[in-house]
């Protein structure tokens, strides 16, 4: 299951839920949490409860619940819309406790999900890896806007202000096995910026990258998809992998370039990124 493009859709407006799978993001997240104002929180499960069993997306569904106590309400207000949406995503995650204490209220209502465990504070970033290897994390999402906020920082578009947490959190999934979510690029008109900041997330090895707005899930989803000469190479070297290997030879070459350990990753992550976005 690819998760290239997380689209985030307001559970207070109705008619943009219904929108939001059209847009092709792989995941939209339906927001509960900082989308909706505190007086609106109630209003706003009911539309999402009602409004879920309108859509037949081509995606994943995940609902961002509220941290802590707020999660409750939330997800008891979302029991009869069970088999409508694929996963949860819990903001604000600090430490393992917090994903398996979500775990546990979903078990208590019913739910049978993954968690997308979203990093945004200078706590989660130190338990990155717990929060990761909890066995109900399925993702770590890295939420460079609430950690500025939480640390004091100052935004920049460069990002150096967090990028020892951008690091942090891709190492902490890659270890675990789980994917990892890249920040936003919350300047939805700024569409080099995005692709900038998107190739970016990719060189560190991120999964996929979070959206604010349809327009940028095109960008961000065409970023992550490997062109087709990627796609021709990594191939040819799996191909000769199995060649070699049939011929008892630990090394080979593939059009004069010497094909080591790291390399065959690379080529294996291309054709998984690439059948994950049905390029192959």
């Amino acid at each position: 299951m690819a998760r290239r493009s997380v689209l985030f859709s307001p559970g207070d407006q109705p008619d943009l839920i219904r929108k939001a799978p059209e847009a092709g993001a792989d995941v939209v997240a339906i927001d509960l949490e900082d989308a909706v104002a505190p007086t609106a929180k109630a209003g706003a499960r009911e539309t999402v409860a009602a409004t879920l069993p309108e859509i037949d997306p081509d995606c994943e569904v995940c609902v961002r619940v509220n941290a802590g106590d707020g999660a409750e309400a939330d997800l008891a207000a979302l029991e009869d819309a069970v088999e409508h949406f694929d996963s949860v995503m819990l903001p604000k995650a600090a430490d393992a406790d917090d994903v398996e204490a979500l775990a546990e209220r979903l078990a208590d209502h019913g739910f049978d999900v993954p968690v997308l465990a979203l990093v945004e504070s200078a706590r989660g970033v130190l338990n990155a890896a717990r929060i990761a290897d909890a066995d109900p994390t399925d993702a770590l999402l890295f939420g460079a806007e609430d950690l500025a906020a939480d640390l004091g920082a100052t935004r920049t578009d460069e990002g150096t202000e967090v990028l020892y947490a951008r690091q942090r959190v891709v190492t902490a999934a890659s270890a675990a096995g789980v994917d990892a979510i890249d920040t936003l690029w919350t300047d939805f008109e700024d569409e080099e910026g995005l692709r900038r900041d998107t190739e970016r997330g990719i060189e560190m090895g991120y999964d996929g990258k979070m959206t604010i707005h349809p327009r940028q899930v095109g960008v961000v989803n065409d970023a992550f998809t490997p062109p087709p000469e990627r796609i021709e190479w990594a191939e040819r070297v799996l191909a000769a992998r199995e060649e070699a290997a049939a011929d008892g030879k630990g090394v080979f070459a593939v059009e004069g370039e010497m094909i080591d350990a790291p390399l065959l990753a690379q080529a294996e992550r291309i054709v998984e990124r690439a059948s994950a976005a049905g390029r192959r």
